[in-house]
């Protein structure tokens, strides 16, 4: 397990039990994007129950900051600590008391336990305050394909709440208990959100030679599609194309030809350069393999999260603090980034700071993220709450 004996992880732990009730009261009542009303409702309560000099509430649609003044603060330093509150789509398959009692709703990703963690961490800095400058708490909303970090900055979030730097975490199932993981550079990929729509021509199946079959279409274009990545993204780089789901026809009519067939799917990459190459290389080759069969295909690309990709200087300044936490043999300073994407990312692209991972085990399993079995491990809450305050009392020292 974790060091035991640094100040701030045992003071912590004495709070255990509260936080672990924060946690498991939030599991059990999950909210979806911007339906955070609840959640920010109990976030508000214990921000003033700790004593935080000011809450302020509606910041891009459900979220909140929390403002904590140092016992000094003429210095004009400045630290973002983000939380996200939202869970998904899912329906729970845990048996235990604190399971969602939301149908269809579940914090499968550990939401619940971020927000707890920097609720933690908001007591202990009102508490103490051995720093010099303002803490700006960041609960944000709609984490899970909402932008609700976009949603934020939009609403003034760094105008208001200036931030010399901004820190998040995420717990990952995939470490060990009680490792932290932080680097320069990627950390989580973009994501894209891929529409291609093919038109053809209907008819019957049993003349199909008077058709334009746009599913036949939609097959040499989703197969064609495995080449962008082996045939154009170099080998030292990282991209994904998924094309994941077709629809077109009806499963009962089976002698119809349709007229339109629509391919979705996402693209990971890491690298501007590498998704711009994508998105052409997409539309171009969708657009061409239609029209050698006389259909037409239309390609509309979104680019969702931007690649999430840490400052050189904060990450090694976070990686100084979690090895002080948890020593050096359990800090990881070359964890391969994840394709997977996180909306951070829209928060480092205008400020500098870092995107941490905080192993809670688990994986072994076969319990990953966004399984309808996942459950936060409490055990870390602590651990989480700690990093947030050393981060803060380090980067602006009394």
């Amino acid at each position: 397990m974790y060091l035991a004996d640094h100040p701030a992880v045992a003071g912590l732990r004495a709070w255990q039990a509260e936080l672990t009730a924060i946690r498991r009261t939030l599991h059990a009542t999950p909210e979806l994007g911007f339906e955070e009303h609840a959640t920010a409702e109990l976030v508000a309560r214990q921000l003033h129950a700790y004593g935080v000099d000011e809450v302020h509430r509606g910041i891009g649609q459900t979220g909140l900051v929390g403002v904590i003044r140092g016992e000094r603060h003429g210095s004009g330093r400045t630290i973002g600590l983000r939380a996200d509150m939202d869970a998904l789509p899912l329906a729970e398959e845990n048996g235990f008391a604190h399971r969602s009692t939301v149908p269809g709703r579940m914090h499968a990703c550990g939401h619940d336990g971020h927000t707890a963690m920097l609720l933690g961490a908001a007591r202990w800095l009102a508490r103490t305050r051995r720093f010099d400058g303002a803490v700006h708490l960041i609960f944000q909303p709609g984490e899970e394909g909402y932008a609700g970090a976009r949603a934020m900055i939009q609403d003034g979030l760094f105008e208001r709440f200036p931030c010399d730097a901004v820190y998040a975490m995420h717990n990952w199932p995939g470490l060990p208990t009680g490792t932290i993981a932080v680097k320069p550079g990627p950390m989580m990929a973009a994501a894209d959100r891929v529409t291609i729509t093919i038109e053809g021509k209907g008819g019957h199946g049993a003349h199909a030679y008077l058709a334009i079959d746009p599913v036949v279409v939609a097959a040499h274009v989703i197969t064609a599609a495995q080449t962008i990545v082996s045939r154009n993204v170099g080998p030292l780089d990282s991209a994904v194309v998924s094309l994941c789901s077709i629809q077109a026809g009806h499963p009962q009519a089976m002698s119809v030809i349709p007229r339109e067939a629509v391919v979705t799917g996402t693209v990971r990459s890491f690298r501007a350069q590498t998704q711009d190459m994508i998105e052409a290389r997409l539309t171009q080759l969708a657009e061409q393999v239609a029209a050698g069969f006389g259909a037409r295909a239309r390609v509309e690309y979104e680019r969702m999260y931007p690649a999430t990709v840490n400052s050189r200087a904060e990450a090694l300044f976070g990686a100084e603090v979690a090895e002080e936490l948890v020593g050096a043999e359990r800090t990881i300073r070359d964890l391969e980034p994840s394709m997977g994407a996180e909306d951070f990312a829209f928060m480092l692209e205008k400020r500098p700071g870092a995107y941490f991972r905080i192993g809670q085990g688990g994986a072994e399993s076969g319990c990953f993220l966004h399984n309808p079995r996942y459950d936060f491990n409490d055990e870390i809450l602590p651990l989480g709450a700690a990093l947030f305050v050393r981060l803060a009392e380090r980067a602006m020292p009394p």
